[in-house]
This record gives structure tokens, sequence and C-alpha cells, in this order.
């Protein structure tokens, strides 16, 4: 599976400045000079609201292919204002004294922080380049160089599968008995799996299906922990992988998912609890 990794990007900009001061020619270092307060975007009401939350909506929708510009601008300053009058009347109902409501806001703040505290500590802890091919030369070793099409039926008891087995001996279809099969993803289809490469089978059905000469079925049921298989072979070819390059953000993702998870595990340990 693929593992989708999802990160907030936060960037908050906050402006510095050092005005000259008026200094006697013989003093040698000037005073540290104050940073002045947050620009205003616009007062509601009496409350200001802070340029930055333009500043960070802005980055946001430019990163999602928006063109930065005065419409934009305009568009992000209405709808803080928005927000901010229907914030107003909310608390103004008492709304921003509710428990629950109180709850909500934290879980939102907590969802900001921990992937903007991730984000930071996958840029101080990179999955390197070597890691990368290490982990796509380990899974090409482990798909192997052929890839089966095959069919199964699927049953609970070997008394079953044994039954369908001397069934297909007599010369009855396997599509017609794959009806039959506890499988809902195949069994619609004649119990066909499509193309695979023996590795995503599990261990006693992926050792049976390749020791099949194609267009044979095995002569006695396999069992999983998923019941009793019959499997037919249906072809087999070599198996095309995608190259490293293709496959290189889908593996440093799912590898970097692995790293984040390892931490937050170690974190969890170090955590007193009680």
């Amino acid at each position: 599976m693929k593992h989708t990794l999802s990160v907030l990007t936060l960037a908050v900009m906050t402006a510095f400045a050092a005005p000259a001061m008026a200094q006697k020619a013989k003093e040698k270092a000037a005073a540290p000079a104050a940073a002045p307060a947050e620009g205003v975007l616009a007062t509601v009401n009496g409350k200001a609201i802070p340029q930055g939350r333009a500043d960070i909506m802005i980055r946001n929708q430019v990163a999602q292919g928006q063109q930065d510009g005065d419409q934009l601008r305009g568009a992000v300053r209405e709808e803080l204002i928005r927000r901010e009058v229907l914030t107003q009347a909310a608390a103004a109902k008492g709304m921003d004294k509710n428990a629950a409501l109180m709850h909500q806001a934290e879980l939102a703040k907590q969802a900001v922080l921990i992937q903007a505290y991730l984000q930071d500590y996958m840029r101080t802890h990179p999955v390197s380049e070597d890691t990368i091919k290490a982990e796509y030369e380990k899974i090409k070793a482990g798909l192997g160089n052929k890839e089966y099409k095959a069919r199964h039926i699927l049953v609970k008891t070997e008394d079953k599968a044994k039954e369908i087995i001397s069934k297909l001996q007599a010369g009855e279809k396997f599509e017609d008995l794959a009806k039959d099969s506890e499988d809902p993803g195949s069994k619609d289809r004649g119990g066909d799996l499509g193309w695979s490469a023996p590795a995503q089978y599990v261990k006693p059905f992926s050792e049976a299906l390749v020791k099949l000469e194609k267009g044979k079925f095995t002569p006695q049921p396999v069992r999983s922990d998923f019941g009793y298989h019959i499997i037919k072979l249906e072809d087999v070819r070599d198996l095309k992988l995608p190259s490293y390059d293709e496959a290189k953000p889908q593996i440093a993702q799912r590898l970097e998912q692995q790293t984040i998870a390892a931490h937050v595990n170690e974190l969890r340990q170090k955590a007193a609890i009680k």
C-alpha cells in the first residue's frame, strides 16, 4: 500500500526594525532596537486582525497554484474579516466558553503544532539517498524477476476444496466453480487474481503457485490462514519493475513515515504517563 505522508507548512514572517539612533560621536556601541508590534490587516469592532494571518493564508493559496496579487490579497482580507465577525458573534453567544468547542479548538491547535514539529524533525533527520536505494534493491530482490497470472478458489474446509478439485478433474470449468469462492474480490471474475509477483501472496500460496505448470491447477488443497485454496496458473512473464527514479518518491515517503513512527514510539516510551 501506498501510503501517502501529509505535512502542513507554516512560515510565520516576523519583521524586525533597527532604526538608527542618534548617538554621540564618541559612543562605541548603539543600544539594541526593540522589534515593533506586528502589522494590522484590519480592525473589526475594535479588535485587530494581525497581518501575519493574511501572510499565511496567501502563502498557502500561492502554494496551491493561486496567483499572488491584489485580487488574492483582497479576497484573503475579506475572508479574515468575515471570520472575525463570525467569531465575535459566536463569542457574544458565549460559545467561546463552551467546553466541547474549546476541546475541538485545542485539538486543532495540537494538530498544527504536531505537524510543524514532525516537519522540523524530518528536516534534521532526513532519509538518505543510500537508504532509499538500499530499500529499492531489497524490494527488487523480494519480488523476484517473474510475475504470474493466476486464478483461485477459496473455501473454508479441506473437504470442500477436495470436492472442487474432483469436479475440475472431471472437466468442470474453473470459472464456474469459482462462484462458490469465499474471496469476494475475485469470485465474480472467475477467481481471476490478475498479474502479481509471488511475494505479494502469503507464503503457502506463492510456494504452490511457482511450482505449477501453465494451465494446471493444484492437485491438492493449499492451506493458508484464509482457508483452503485451489490455484490455477494461467501464464508467466518477466516482471517489469519501475526504475529507481520512478519508485523513489513512494519509497522515500514510506521510509519517512517509518522514521516518524519510530520517533513517536521513542517519545511515547520516554514519557512519564500515569
